[in-house]
């Protein structure tokens, strides 16, 4: 694996002659258009001390997100990066791709659907800088989400405090500060199949949290389907513990301290009791066996499938096009449009 940037500064080529922001806000878009012009319009109106910028990941949405995007770099008022996946990668991995791109002291990661208001974003960054923490999560006094997919959380976090060591009460949201070093750290991961907090969680234990407020969804509905998050947790699972090993190891000793048990009772039944017919008691221990067996077996099958695509290195993304744009100076403000800098990824 390479090494990465000596400064996170060197994330962003293009900014490594100009001063570090204090700000970088990275926000994955899928099925966004109606949602992304108004988040993008508040962000900008964010009084950050020391300048702040939107990077804009486009993951592979199948609506016209990449052209509203285009339209808000054309007539922003700071700087906006637009990153264009070649197809649909995840959130985890649009993420990613934005983090490489940011350039700030800390990066703030939010979701284009506009339930984190845009102006908690200045007390986000306030209370990063003042705590000194590597990684700030926020959490909710009530989240706006619909039942199932506040049931999902939970048990998200509820295993993550088992499998990545997460401190106690801690909530994995997706709206997150973190400092320049964490991000140049986590950008170190080049496998397939990343999972953010995962890594967040290996890189430091310097971990805070800040409530602010959810707001309802305005437009259209959660783009996370039980099959995203279920492919979600198989990355937390598989990837950054080996703990479903364990409990296979564990559940194999206990099934056959159970086996040995039912083998003693069957034989002192056959030497001094009527020996029952068992068939249905028979068919039953089969089956259970049989099913926990696979299960294991799909749970090793599943480690080694993860290896085989990281050691044939599968893509933790691909970028079609990355287009940067700046707020033209003060005396062009009135109505002149400035040019566009389009630039294709490195192969």
């Amino acid at each position: 694996m390479p090494d990465a940037p000596a400064s996170p500064l060197a994330l962003s080529p293009q900014l490594a002659s100009s001063p570090q922001l204090a700000l970088s806000i990275v926000v994955p878009v899928y099925n966004g258009a109606g949602s992304v012009g108004e988040l993008v319009g508040a962000l900008e109106q964010l009084q950050i001390a020391g300048g702040h910028e939107i990077i804009l990941v486009n993951d592979g949405s199948p609506d016209n997100s990449r052209e509203v995007c285009q339209g808000l770099i054309e007539r922003a008022r700071v700087p906006i990066t637009l990153v264009d996946m070649a197809r649909n990668f995840g959130e985890h991995n649009a993420v990613m791709a934005g983090l490489r791109h940011a350039s700030g002291a800390h990066v703030i990661t939010m979701d284009d659907d506009l339930q984190n208001p845009p102006e908690e974003v200045e007390r986000l960054l306030a209370f990063a800088q003042q705590s000194g923490k590597d990684v700030i999560y926020t959490y909710y006094d009530e989240k706006r989400h619909s039942a199932w997919r506040n049931l999902g959380s939970a048990f998200t976090n509820w295993i993550a405090g088992f499998v990545l060591d997460k401190p106690k009460g801690l909530y994995l949201s997706s709206f997150r500060c973190m400092s320049a070093f964490v991000v140049r750290e986590v950008t170190r991961y080049e496998g397939p199949f990343p999972y953010v907090d995962g890594l967040l969680l290996q890189v430091t234990q310097s971990i805070d949290r800040l409530l602010v407020r959810h707001l309802p969804r305005a437009i259209g509905r959660s783009n996370y389907t039980m099959r995203r998050l279920l492919r979600l947790w198989m990355s937390m699972f598989v990837n950054f513990s080996v703990m479903p090993l364990r409990i296979s190891t564990l559940t194999g000793f206990a099934l056959s301290v159970i086996g040995t048990v039912g083998s003693v009772i069957t034989l002192i039944e056959s030497l001094f009791l009527a020996t029952p017919t068992g068939w249905a008691s028979l068919m039953a221990a089969v089956l259970l066996l049989s099913g926990v067996q696979l299960v294991i077996l799909g749970i090793v099958g599943e480690y080694l499938g993860r290896l085989y695509l990281t050691a044939n290195r599968k893509p933790q993304s691909v970028i079609r096009t990355v287009t940067r744009g700046a707020p033209p100076p003060p005396a062009e403000l009135a109505g002149t449009a400035r040019p566009i800098r389009r630039q294709r990824a490195p192969a």
